[in-house]
């Protein structure tokens, strides 16, 4: 309580200052540097979010679904799936190192148009560039229209794990998503984090929105991976968010089903060695299954789980 207190009366007069953070690499399914901020800098970033987050939940999209009450992987799957079973070809598309590239002039501008108060700009700005370190290595620079030699200077990242940088993600991305919608005209149009769709009868038309969103996201210093970003029948299944999803079924994709079997595998393993307990285990085994069984998966779970014996592990 007198750390909360002292932290308070550090924020009222304007002395607080981000913590180092903790890093560490996980490769689920692909390799990513997750920081960790320290205990009473996640205490700042909840106080801060409740404060300013209703603030951008009231201009966002219905259609973004990272890191928002109600949302979530599995709605924007549903969402997908609903489009794809009214129009006849997708475009999908991510972009390169999102993380890495959110520009920090760019964030801040665009978030000091609802946050007017100097306080709360000043706090906002500490924790962004409290975290430009933590992907500088993972950034390969990327050169736009206009840049000099400065360009290559420029502060940017956000550190993927804080609170904060899922929500500011939203924010950068927000002007992305109304130019979609209104400046395009593309209504069947989603996002979740930094993976995006759109919709269309026409794959003509795909192919030149797919030109202006390469123009629109320079603009936020960001590209998008081009050989994923193809025009194709939504009837063909599309890769999204774990998913290979057609209009009438979804399936999950064939890499992420290898990396959950290799993973229960060896928590099977550790089981049987008596490392950890069946809970432990079955709290594995759960969470896979909580996630796969939002495609057409039964005969796949049952292939997967029915290697092993479940059976108590003898004790001493």
């Amino acid at each position: 309580m007198d750390r909360l207190l002292a932290l308070g009366e550090r924020l009222r007069r304007g002395e607080y200052r981000p913590g180092a953070y903790t890093h560490f690499l996980i490769h689920e399914p692909k390799r990513r540097r997750i920081s960790a901020a320290g205990f009473i800098d996640r205490v700042v970033h909840h106080a801060l979010c409740a404060v300013i987050e209703p603030r951008f939940e009231r201009v966002f999209i219905g259609d973004s679904y990272a890191n928002r009450v109600g949302k979530g992987s599995h709605r924007a799957i549903d969402r997908f799936q609903q489009f794809a079973r009214r129009y006849r070809y997708v475009l999908r598309a991510d972009i390169r190192q999102h993380f890495a590239s959110i520009d920090h002039a760019i964030l801040l501008a665009g978030l000091g148009r609802l946050i007017p108060e100097p306080d709360i700009m000043r706090l906002v700005a500490a924790i962004v560039a409290g975290g430009s370190e933590a992907l500088r290595d993972e950034y390969q620079m990327r050169w736009f229209d206009g840049d000099d030699l400065l360009a290559a200077c420029r502060q940017r990242g956000l550190p993927i794990g804080n609170l904060t940088s899922q929500f500011w993600s939203n924010c950068y991305l927000h002007p992305f998503d109304l130019f979609v919608k209104r400046e395009l005209g593309c209504r069947p149009y989603l996002r979740y984090v930094d993976d995006f769709a759109l919709f269309s009868d026409s794959r003509r038309q795909l192919w030149q929105w797919k030109t202006a969103l390469r123009e629109r996201l320079a603009e936020l210093r960001l590209t998008v991976h081009e050989r994923s970003a193809q025009v194709v029948p939504t009837h063909c299944g599309t890769p999204w968010l774990g998913f290979v999803v057609h209009p009438d079924h979804r399936l999950p994709k064939a890499r992420g089903v290898r990396h959950a079997s290799r993973r229960l595998a060896c928590r099977y393993r550790a089981y049987r060695a008596g490392e950890i307990s069946f809970g432990e285990f079955d709290a594995s085994v759960q969470s896979w299954i909580n996630h796969v069984r939002h495609g057409d998966s039964w005969g796949l779970r049952r292939q997967v789980l029915g290697q092993w014996r479940f059976m108590p592990v003898r004790s001493g």
